[in-house]
């Protein structure tokens, strides 16, 4: 099969959250399962700073929005089988930031539109378009929307993927002959139109072929009033072609028996001493004490998203028992001062590293022993599977992808289990939960049992990929 993803954003390239992890794991994982794969993105400034691959120009043409015309300039390179287009403008991309711009809907309306003209361009004819999120939602609906005989894509298939749904792509509906070239009948009939705006993710899930999610739970809370944010009446109509596919973590990267970060590697044959190792290693690099007692770390945005205020109430209870705990990451500027509280009422116990360092995340992941996450709501979430591969028992409150992956333990499943959760939003439940886990963590053969347990379970993109390949074969028969 010829693959085409379109997306704003994909490692190694461009990153700035779980999308561009999905879109480059996901497609290269595909590769090695012998499919065709090219992947479609901005050439950000960004990017260009920093690109360190041969690249060389394929092709250039002008494309028309309304009243104003830009040109597109396609530039071509290969990674790791994936054939990379990425499509150039200085004034919508040469800018030192992604996303957040007053003129995202024009920008990424270009990025559809020369995308869509790229394929004709470059004699690139893909079976399938795999379009994630709001961004390039419209590419579909021009395609289908175009009666041409000589529409050139007018028989490929088109799955999107809804990674974040709280983004949906809300425009006013001028927008749909200003920038795309669409008629107003779009907007009346209600196709396109969502809250009283267009919307390019509502338009996408009308128009696509195959709607995905990122885990089969996030799928059924995105048809509840509660976890739908809106597109739950939208979802429904296409209920039967709506499916939840958990995401995969890239084992390649995330390997604690070949981990450069780690000074420590091991893996699920040998790994007590080299757990102690990599812990003594991470405590006095962030100049802790060591108490001999459980080691709780955090890898996350620090969002309300993310549970934060259950987290600090798990951390203040774990730091009296005097727990070791490791923050890591970056976000709102109260959620960041309450950290710096935490670590002044507990400075020899609780280290904190404001902003983000890979080389961190990993020691953290390879040291602790628990993991936590107790998100308000969380689509797939790769930390906690991470985490598992490192034998750090995942703590999380059991919504999206955490119910999905981690399997609670309750004091009776040990020959299963590999984590601990909880389901209600609720500190006194969070708070229970944490308690548990490092009441668990005294009895030996438990613990080494549970460790065990999540570095046996399989959550590689192989998996998740073989899930993908099946929906595009599915359409490809029905053609």
């Amino acid at each position: 099969m010829k693959i085409a993803m379109v997306s704003s954003e994909a490692n190694p390239f461009i990153k700035t959250g779980g999308l561009g992890d999905v879109v480059y794991s996901l497609a290269k994982e595909l590769t090695i399962l012998g499919e065709e794969v090219s992947v479609i993105l901005p050439f950000y400034k960004s990017i260009k700073n920093k690109i360190n691959v041969p690249i060389s120009k394929t092709a250039s043409f002008h494309v028309r929005m309304s009243w104003r015309t830009e040109e597109a300039i396609i530039y071509h390179t290969y990674v790791n089988g994936i054939s990379y287009f990425l499509i150039d403008n200085e004034h919508y991309f040469g800018r030192n930031v992604i996303y957040g711009e007053y003129d995202d809907g024009e920008r990424f309306a270009f990025f559809t539109l020369a995308a869509r003209k790229m394929f004709e361009v470059i004699k690139l004819k893909p079976d399938i378009i795999h379009i994630h999120d709001w961004q390039p939602g419209m590419l579909p609906v021009l395609v289908k929307e175009d009666t041409d005989s000589n529409n050139y894509l007018k028989d490929v298939k088109f799955v999107l993927t809804i990674h974040n749904p709280a983004f949906q792509g809300l425009y006013s509906k001028v927008v749909l002959g200003d920038f795309y070239g669409l008629p107003d009948t779009l907007f009346d009939n209600g196709k396109v139109r969502f809250k009283e705006q267009v919307s390019t993710l509502k338009s996408a899930i009308i128009y696509s072929d195959k709607i995905t999610t990122v885990s089969p739970t996030h799928r059924e809370e995105l048809l509840t009033p509660e976890g739908g944010m809106g597109l739950e009446q939208v979802l429904r109509l296409r209920e039967w072609d709506f499916i939840g596919i958990l995401n995969g973590v890239d084992y390649l990267e995330f390997n604690p028996k070949e981990d450069e970060y780690i000074v420590a590697p091991y893996d699920i044959n040998d790994f007590r001493k080299q757990k102690l190792e990599n812990r003594k290693n991470l405590l006095n690099s962030m100049h802790l004490d060591d108490t001999g007692k459980p080691l709780f770390g955090i890898v996350s945005r620090l969002t309300w998203q993310k549970g934060m205020d259950l987290f600090f109430a798990m951390a203040y209870e774990l730091a009296n028992r005097e727990c070791n705990i490791a923050i890591l990451g970056s976000g709102e500027y109260f959620v960041e001062q309450r950290c710096e509280e935490l670590r002044a009422k507990y400075p020899k116990t609780v280290g904190i590293y404001i902003g983000y360092n890979d080389e961190l995340a990993h020691k953290i992941y390879a040291a602790c022993d628990f993991f936590l996450m107790p998100s308000l709501f969380e689509p797939c979430g790769i930390g906690q599977m991470i985490a598992q591969r490192y034998g750090a028992l995942p703590i999380v409150r059991r919504t999206g992808g955490l119910k999905d992956s981690v399997i609670n333990y309750d004091g009776t499943n040990e020959d299963r289990a590999d984590g601990f959760g909880f389901d209600a939003y609720d500190t006194y439940e969070a708070v229970r939960t944490a308690v548990y886990a490092y009441d668990t963590w005294w009895n030996l053969p438990v613990r080494k049992k549970l460790m065990e347990n999540a570095m046996k379970v399989d959550h590689s993109w192989q998996r998740s990929a073989t899930e993908y390949e099946k929906v595009y074969q599915t359409l490809l028969l029905n053609k």
